[in-house]
């Protein structure tokens, strides 16, 4: 249900998403949300949501029509809201920067 709501209603491109509202949106108690992605999922809520960021990053870095955006609106068009923890977040779940992403994609 969460996966679902996750790829069909994009929650993640909200920069200020938060496990309130995103307990609010899919009608779920925040406490039982968070257990549900810490033990389900094995993950805290921030690199759950990073994840679902980076892979639309990702796709915008590995689509030609969008390579005349810089890394800046990307970031920003993923739901990020910091060059630094965008740039931190997509090493840390792809072993590259965006511009090395880019270049190989």
């Amino acid at each position: 249900q969460l996966t679902s709501y996750m790829k069909k209603e994009k929650p993640y491109l909200n920069p200020s998403l938060s496990i309130r509202n995103l307990s609010e949106e899919i009608k779920m108690n925040t406490r039982d949300l968070s257990i549900l992605i810490n033990q389900n999922l094995h993950q805290h809520f921030f690199d759950f949501i990073n994840e679902y960021r980076i892979n639309e990053a990702k796709e915008i870095l590995s689509n030609p029509s969008k390579k005349e955006l810089t890394i800046l609106e990307i970031l920003y068009e993923a739901g990020f809201n910091s060059k630094s923890s965008f740039n931190t977040a997509f090493k840390k779940h792809t072993g590259l920067t965006p511009t090395q992403f880019r270049e190989i994609a």
